[in-house]
C-alpha cells in the first residue's frame, strides 16, 4: 500500500477537472446548434422535412451510443489520453464539416445528418471520463466527483442555447471568406467555437492531463493505463466478481431516468401549444425559460446531494427521486371538465380561425364551411382537431405543469447523480471503460426511443395515455429498485473490505 503524496493529490485533482471540462465541451457540442439546426436545415437543404429533422437530432445519440462501448473499451487497456484526444478531434472535424455542409450543390441534409452523428461519436468519451473519475476517486470522494460532472454536463447543456443566441446577432448572411468557401453566420460561427473549444481541450489534455489510481479507500495505486504493456498492479483486492445483476438493474434504472426525461423535454412544445393556444414562438421562448430555470435547479441539486448522501446513502436518494419524478409525471395528468381550445384546421381543405365558445355550440358539421379571408396569414393556434383526443380530454392547467417542471427537475438529477455513483461502487477496482459505455448507451438509446415513443401515443391517444404509461413505467422502476436494494452496494462493503 502506498500512502498518496501531496503532489499526487494535486496532480490526480487537476486531472478530474480535465474530465470536468471534457464533459462540459461534449454537452456544449451537443446544445450550441440545437435550436438553429431546423432553419439552418431549410436553408441548406429545400427538401428536408420535419421526420428527417428527427433523424438528425437522433443522430448525436446513435452515434455516441456506438462508440461509448468502443471507446470505454481502448480506455482499458491504454492510456486514456488516446481515445481522449481522438473521440474529441472527431468532434472538432464534424463541427468544421458541419460549417460546410452549404457547400456541396446536393444531398446538403446527408452530409449534415454525418456531421451531427460524428459529433456524438466523439461525445462518446463520456463513458472515458466517468471511468476515469471512478477510479481516480476513493468511496468518500466519489459522490461528490460524480456529481460536479453531471453538473458541468447540465452547465453545458444550459449554455449551449445562451451561446447559440449571443450568435444570432451575427445574422443569416454573416460574412463570406470565399477563398476558404467558409460563411460565418449565425449557423456556422456556433459550431465553429465549439471546434475551438475542442482543440483547446486537447491541448490541456497533452499539457496537464495524468493517469492517476487510488483504491476505494484513497491509497496510490500505479494506473493500469499508466503504459501500454502494464498490469494489474492492484493484485488480492480486484479479486471477487462484480455483482452482474446489480449491474443490469442499474442499466435498466438509468434508462429509464433518461427515458422519461427524453419524454418531458420532447412533450414540452407540442404540449403548451396544445393546452395554452401558444403559438410556436411563444412555446420555444417560454419553454426555454423554463428549461433555463430547470438547468439552474439540476446544477444546485447536484450540489445538494454531495452533502446529503453522506447522512441517508445513495440507494435511500436514488428512491427519493424516483418517488418525485412520479408524482411529477402524475400531477400531469389531466383532470376537470375544462377542454382546451380546439384549432379547427385542415377539415375539407379549409383553415378557421378559433371560435368563440357561442361559436362552438354550431353544428359540428357546419364548422368546415367557413373559411379565412384569402389574406389571412395568422399562426392557427389551439388543440388541433386532427388529434382527435383534444375533443373529449381535459386541459391540463397551467399550474399543473409548472408543478411537474420543478418536481422532474428536482428528481432528474438526483437520480442521475446517484445511478452513476452506486454503478462506480459496485463495479469497484475491476477496469469499468466498457461498463461505463454500456450505461452511456443505454442513456443514449433512452434519449433515441424517448421522443419516437412520446410523439406516437401522445398524437394518437393524448396525454391522458402518455403519461399513464410513464407513470407505471416509473413503478415498475421502482419495484425494480426495491428488490435489488439490497445488492446495490459498493464492492469493497461486499466483500468486506470496508464498513458501509
Amino acid at each position: 500500500d502506498v500512502v498518496e503524496t501531496q503532489e499526487h493529490y494535486k496532480s490526480r485533482w487537476r486531472s478530474i477537472w480535465i474530465m470536468y471540462l471534457t464533459m462540459f465541451l461534449s454537452s456544449v457540442g451537443f446544445s450550441i446548434v440545437i435550436m438553429s439546426v431546423w432553419p439552418y436545415l431549410q436553408k441548406i437543404d429545400p427538401t428536408a422535412d420535419a421526420s428527417f429533422l428527427g433523424w438528425i437530432i437522433a443522430s448525436y445519440s446513435i452515434g455516441q451510443m456506438v462508440a461509448s462501448p468502443l471507446f470505454g473499451l481502448w480506455s482499458n487497456y491504454r492510456p486514456r489520453r488516446e481515445p481522449l484526444v481522438i473521440s474529441t478531434a472527431i468532434s472538432v472535424a464534424a463541427n468544421c464539416l458541419y460549417a460546410y455542409v452549404h457547400v456541396p450543390h446536393s444531398h446538403n441534409k446527408y452530409y449534415m445528418l454525418t456531421a451531427r452523428a460524428l459529433v456524438g461519436f466523439g461525445a462518446g468519451n463520456v463513458a472515458v471520463v466517468r471511468s476515469y473519475i471512478a477510479g481516480a476517486t476513493s468511496l468518500t470522494e466519489r459522490t461528490s466527483a460524480m456529481a460536479n460532472t453531471s453538473a458541468c454536463q447540465a452547465v453545458g447543456f444550459i449554455l449551449g442555447p445562451v451561446f447559440q443566441t449571443c450568435f444570432t446577432l451575427i445574422g443569416e448572411e454573416g460574412v463570406t471568406w470565399k477563398f476558404l468557401c467558409l460563411q460565418l453566420n449565425m449557423y456556422t460561427t456556433p459550431v465553429l467555437f465549439g471546434a475551438l473549444l475542442g482543440v483547446i481541450n486537447i491541448i490541456l489534455i497533452f499539457a496537464i492531463f495524468r493517469e492517476h489510481r487510488v483504491d476505494d479507500m484513497g491509497r496510490q495505486y500505479k494506473s493500469i493505463n499508466s503504459d501500454g504493456e502494464g498490469s494489474d498492479v492492484l493484485g488480492q483486492n480486484t479479486e471477487g466478481s462484480i455483482d452482474h445483476v446489480a449491474v443490469v438493474a442499474l442499466n435498466i434504472l438509468f434508462f429509464v431516468i433518461l427515458f422519461v426525461f427524453a419524454v418531458f423535454e420532447t412533450i414540452a412544445t407540442p404540449l403548451t401549444m396544445d393546452m395554452y393556444s401558444w403559438t410556436r414562438k411563444e412555446a420555444v421562448f417560454y419553454n426555454g425559460i423554463i428549461l433555463s430555470a430547470i438547468g439552474i435547479e439540476s446544477v444546485v441539486v447536484f450540489m445538494v446531494v454531495k452533502t446529503l448522501s453522506k447522512k441517508t446513502g445513495e440507494r435511500a436518494i436514488l428512491h427519493a427521486g424516483l418517488l418525485i419524478v412520479l408524482v411529477g409525471f402524475f400531477i400531469l395528468l389531466p383532470w376537470g371538465k375544462k377542454l382546451p381550445n380546439i384549432q379547427w384546421q385542415e377539415i375539407k381543405n379549409n383553415s378557421i380561425p378559433r371560435t368563440a365558445p357561442s361559436e362552438m355550440l354550431a353544428p359540428f358539421w357546419s364548422l368546415p364551411e367557413l373559411q379565412l379571408p384569402s389574406n389571412h396569414t395568422a399562426e392557427p393556434v389551439g388543440c388541433p382537431v386532427t388529434q382527435s383526443w383534444c375533443l373529449n380530454t381535459p386541459k391540463i392547467f397551467l399550474a399543473q405543469y409548472i408543478s411537474s417542471d420543478v418536481l422532474i427537475g428536482l428528481g432528474y438529477p438526483v437520480c442521475n447523480v446517484m445511478s452513476y455513483t452506486l454503478y462506480s461502487k459496485v463495479l469497484g477496482p475491476k477496469p469499468q471503460g466498457v461498463y461505463m459505455g454500456w450505461l452511456t448507451a443505454s442513456g443514449s438509446g433512452a434519449r433515441i426511443l424517448g421522443p419516437v415513443f412520446v410523439s406516437q401515443i401522445y398524437t394518437h391517444l393524448g396525454p391522458r395515455w402518455a403519461f399513464s404509461l410513464i407513470c407505471g413505467v416509473v413503478v415498475v422502476s421502482l419495484l425494480l429498485l426495491e428488490i435489488v436494494y439490497k445488492r446495490l452496494i459498493a464492492f469493497s462493503v461486499r466483500y468486506g473490505r470496508m464498513q458501509e
